[in-house]
Order: C-alpha cells, then structure tokens, then sequence
C-alpha cells in the first residue's frame, strides 16, 4: 500500500501471553511489526515471555484479582471474567493515555472500543473464527435469573457490537470472509489477513518408511478427531500408524476408547511437536470451524500435504498442497488417506508444494507486512 499513513501511538490487547506458544506467538509477531515501525505505545497482555520488546512496553495482569473468583466460578464464567478484566485494562489504558490507534480481538474489547470511539481513535479487531451469527450457539443460555455470577457471560450481543464499534474487522480465512458477507458486513471494514509460520523452526524432515499421519492440536469434536479416528479405522493400513497431538478433552475420551489400536498413539501435548512433523507422510486436520488453522501451516512448513477442510483457511489447495474434504466426511477422510498411502510419489510432490506455498506466501514477514496495510487501511476508512 503506497502513500500509507501509519499510528504513532498503538494501543494492543489480547486475551493471551507476549511470546510462547500458540496465540502467544500470534501476540508477538503483531507486536514485532508496530514495535519495529517505531509505533507501539503500549501492550495489554496476561503475561510477558520474550525479551526482544521492551518489558516497559508491555503491562502484565499475570498477577490479575479474577484469580480471587477461581473458585466460585465454573471454567466458562472464569474465562468470560478474565476477558471481561482484560478489556477494563485496556479501557482505562486508552482513557489516560495518548494513544491513535487501537488494536484487539473479537470478544476482549468492547468497554475498549466504545472509548475507542467516543475518543475518535481508529481500530482494528481480529476474528478467531466466523461471524458469530453463523456459529451454532453452544450450550444453554441463562435463563434470565440474575445473579453475580451472570455478570461474568460473553453474550452473543456483545460481540455484534464490537463488529459495529470497530473501524476495521480483520478475517483470518476466505470461508471466515464469508460467513461475515453472508450478514451484510460492509466489505470497507472488513480485512482479509491470514496467519504465518515459522519457516526456520519448521522444516520438512525425512520421511519414514512405515507410512505416519499426523493431526496436530486440541483432541475435540469439533476439530474432527473422531472422524480421522472413525475413517482409520475402517482402512486398517498395513505397516501404518496414526499420530495424534495435543490435549485430550474429555468428550474425546469415548472416541478414543471406541476406536482404541495398536496403530493410534496418542501423545497428549507437546512442546517439540516440529519433529513428529517432520517424521510423518501426511497431516490429517479434517475441523469444521476454525479461523485459519495454525498448525495447518505448521505441517505445510514441514513439507507435509495435508487432508484438511475449507473451514480449516487457505494454506493448501485441493489438489495441489492436499486434498479438501467437507467436515464430518468419514468416507472422503478415508479415501483421501488411502490415496496418500498408495502413492507416496503423489504425497511427496504435494508436501513439495506445501512447503513452497508457505514460503512464498505465508511467512511471519508476510505477516507483518499484510498487518502494517491493515493498520494503514483502518487509518483511511476513519479519516
């Protein structure tokens, strides 16, 4: 974006730590790109964990008075009310503050966003996944009995209207882009930045001789699990095993039970999890609602193709970097691992141009380069 006009002075918040793993990683490369601009005012994060960007620069809640409410609060209303505090942060850091530009995430900001705009202050919020509407509610709604603990809810309506609160609303996928042109979001506000990867740290490996597939992050239903689980089954590959990494949730635990093999292992969370991608033949990550899954760009990296769905985002192409299933498709899941195992010329190729894509395409520096004409398209639609 040439002739840009970039913040003096952001304001950040996230409902995660600077630095480490997952989305703390996210907080950190956004960080690198205002703080190497020379623009980053302040950060409002739950903990610290690197040393590049200056401590002063970050204000911690590790030690947050929520912590007091640990135990009268079910997990749901302690994660609302942790968010809820995040927000207060920030809020009255952008109340005394002189800041020009605010930046943060769906569901974390919107006591934020209305100084935001009471201030006149430009803003950008990130979306984890779809538009709201478009998501099947999950669990009961409160039955309309006030009590303390109610205080402590993230109700759909608060979302919809921090949508309406901010200058600028970041997607991190083309089916996330969707789901908010499917309810009539003015494409001028909308962003379409997708996410990056560690190109140094994940590197393609040697490929085993037993034929490995590998599914990467939290065992829940939603990311599929059962399905990768269900479709192994059925095929009962010769020489053979199945990988899978990540915490167990415990409506997992029938699933795993059901379709329990000598050829699935289950490895639980691990830090390392680069060198079980490395040593595998193809990534299976068959989710049916994501923003833009990192470790789909993870296997990418590490010269895997990946079995995967739209939902999933847009690192590979069906066909090119993998094969696209629709979520719950226990036969297409099925056929697509099949294919891989019978042809490992074909796997290797596509795992070839996986790792070409995310060079090419998605790395951090891609990132922060795509997130800085974010900040510059936010500025032009306030103006």
């Amino acid at each position: 974006m040439s002739d840009r006009t970039l913040p003096k002075s952001l304001l950040y918040s996230i409902f995660a730590r600077i630095g480490g793993h997952g989305l703390d990683s996210d907080s950190f490369e956004a960080l690198r790109a205002s703080y190497r601009g020379g623009f980053l005012g302040k950060a409002v994060a739950y903990d610290n964990r690197q040393t590049e960007i200056p401590a002063r620069l970050i204000k911690s809640l590790r030690w947050h008075p929520v912590r007091l409410l640990s135990s009268l609060l079910d997990s749901k209303q302690y994660y609302a009310a942790k968010k809820i505090y995040l927000d207060r942060a920030s809020s009255r850091e952008l109340e005394a503050g002189r800041y020009d530009f605010f930046h943060s995430w769906s569901g974390d900001c919107l006591e934020s966003l209305r100084v935001a705009q009471q201030k006149r202050i430009p803003s950008l919020i990130e979306i984890p996944t779809w538009h709201r509407k478009s998501q099947k509610a999950e669990g009961k709604r409160p039955n309309g009995r006030s009590t303390w603990r109610s205080r402590f809810s993230l109700e759909p309506e608060r979302f919809l209207e921090e949508y309406d609160l901010a200058t600028l609303v970041v997607v991190l996928s083309e089916k996330a882009a969707e789901s908010f042109r499917a309810q009539n979001f003015p494409p001028e506000k909308l962003f379409y930045l997708p996410r990056g990867v560690d190109v140094d740290r994940f590197q393609p490996g040697t490929r085993p001789k037993k034929f490995r597939a590998v599914f990467s992050g939290a065992l829940i239903e939603r990311k599929g699990v059962h399905h990768l689980l269900e479709a192994w089954q059925r095929l009962n590959l010769k020489e053979a095993e199945l990988l899978l990494i990540g915490n167990v949730h415990e409506e997992m635990k029938p699933h795993l039970a059901k379709f329990a093999n000598e050829s699935v292992k289950t490895l639980g969370f691990v830090r390392d999890h680069e060198k079980y991608l490395r040593d595998a033949n193809v990534y299976v990550f068959p989710s049916r609602l994501e923003g833009s899954a990192k470790t789909v760009y993870e296997a990418a990296a590490c010269g895997l193709p990946s079995i995967t769905t739209r939902e999933a985002g847009d690192v590979v192409r069906d066909g090119i970097e993998g094969i696209i299933v629709r979520p719950g498709d226990v036969d297409a899941i099925a056929a697509a691992l099949q294919y891989f195992y019978r042809h490992p010329e074909i796997a290797e190729r596509m795992g070839a141009a996986a790792r070409q894509r995310v060079v090419e395409n998605f790395t951090w520096d891609h990132y922060r380069a795509r997130l800085l004409d974010a900040y510059a398209a936010a500025m032009q639609v306030a103006r």
